[in-house]
């Protein structure tokens, strides 16, 4: 007979953070930023102090599952990559995030004095997804979620979510191969059903994260941190 067991083991996963000068004189506004499939907490973070280096303490998350990136041999050593979700036991990635997002929030809280009204998720591709299944799960923890070509929870239409304030910022490429513009599209009627409010806008580029719609992400996080401290 063969049965299947499991052994609870620690994982560490590893993010960087950003603190803006004058971070300790006022409270302040929290944007984590994940990664999509092959990227890390470097190339993420640079998007995100792109957008705005001032306003915001930033973190940037690494996904828990390293590899070799594809065609990355070009160098001394082959670039690693980093991703996040599994079909295998996806439920534990899900556990994962869920339980290491909220342990972020509440350690930087410790450390600064985090404006709790305006914690923000931003992600690009296989991320998207889980920072939605946070947002809904916990609702009025997020104030705003940011995703760039990336897709909506695939038991989205369950009654395991719920209402929340939280507003989201969708950001599609027309040319995208991944997640085509016509599916893309019909995220915002999805998401209208539980989310605060939906923008959507499309850039003219295929699975990428743009510099472009950076200033466009920007304003909208700031216009939300501005009725926050209405």
């Amino acid at each position: 007979m063969i049965e299947e067991r499991n052994v609870p083991a620690r994982v560490n996963l590893y993010y960087d953070l950003f603190v803006p000068d004058g971070a300790r004189d006022r409270q302040m506004p929290l944007l984590i930023a994940l990664h999509g499939y092959e990227g890390n907490k470097e190339s993420m973070m640079a998007k995100a102090t792109g957008l705005n280096s001032k306003d915001f303490i930033v973190c940037s998350l690494q996904g828990p599952n390293g590899f070799f990136v594809r065609n990355g041999q070009g160098g001394a050593r082959p670039r690693i990559g980093f991703g996040w979700m599994m079909q295998w036991k996806a439920e534990e990635t899900i556990r994962l995030h869920h339980e290491t997002v909220g342990s972020i929030i509440d350690t930087v809280d410790r450390d600064y004095r985090l404006d709790r009204q305006s914690i923000f998720l931003m992600g690009f591709s296989q991320s998207v997804s889980l920072n939605y299944r946070f947002a809904f799960t916990y609702p009025g923890r997020i104030r705003g979620v940011v995703a760039v070509c990336g897709g909506i929870p695939g038991d989205w239409a369950e009654q395991k979510y719920s209402q929340s304030n939280t507003d989201v910022l969708i950001l599609a490429g027309e040319t995208d191969e991944f997640y085509p513009i016509e599916r893309t599209r019909t995220f915002k009627g999805a998401l209208e059903t539980r989310a605060g409010s939906v923008d959507f806008h499309s850039f003219a580029a295929g699975h990428v994260f743009p510099n472009d719609v950076l200033p466009i992400i920007n304003e909208w996080l700031l216009a939300r941190c501005r009725k926050s401290n209405a």
